[in-house]
């Protein structure tokens, strides 16, 4: 992703995900601001260019990833543009998709795109925004229960609010593509 891909990806971000506005959170507290990372993800140019960065981003765990996914419905269409850029760039890594309940018919599975990963792969948790991290670790624990390593944990905007600690204290690397200071700037 280079420099201006960034900058263009801030725009989209800013003009459509962010708002200044009292809300409560999914952890139940309240916030002073709003991150609707879906009005990025499902935007065109924002698809393309959340693929771009969060494919860089699983690159920089250092060793070959072999999924990108989490828990539908924020995960989804960040796993499928990191998915679909891969591809693009020669280097494919399959989606996949956890169920925040167990398929009610047939299987009963948790994981969507199973098929597409070998026992032990190493697969990356993607998120559209982090707050205490109680999600992702949600999805890595299912994910782990599926038999995958996970590598590490991708989120487009990291709201400051203790995720960063949370796999720290769990030793998961993490990254943030932008923080909630930097969007707010």
């Amino acid at each position: 992703m280079t420099a201006q891909e960034r900058s263009e990806l801030m725009d989209i971000i800013r003009l459509l995900s962010y708002e200044e506005r009292e809300v409560t959170l999914a952890s139940g507290r309240k916030s002073n601001f709003y991150f609707d990372g879906k009005q990025t993800t499902l935007h065109p140019r924002g698809s393309v260019l959340v693929g771009k960065a969060f494919l860089d981003a699983a690159r920089s765990f250092g060793c070959k990833v072999d999924g990108v996914g989490g828990l539908t419905l924020g995960a989804d269409p960040i796993a499928t543009a990191t998915s679909l850029i891969s591809s693009l760039e020669g280097e494919p890594i399959p989606a996949f998709i956890i169920r925040k309940e167990p398929k009610g018919h047939g299987t009963g599975q948790w994981l969507e795109g199973r098929k597409n990963l070998a026992p032990g792969a190493k697969v990356v948790i993607v998120e559209d925004v982090v707050t205490t991290g109680g999600s992702s670790m949600k999805a890595i624990e299912r994910a782990r229960e599926e038999g995958l390593k996970v590598i590490g944990v991708v989120t487009l905007v990291d709201r400051e609010e203790g995720g960063s600690e949370c796999f720290t204290a769990a030793s998961i690397p993490f990254k943030a593509i932008f923080t909630k200071t930097q969007v707010a700037a």
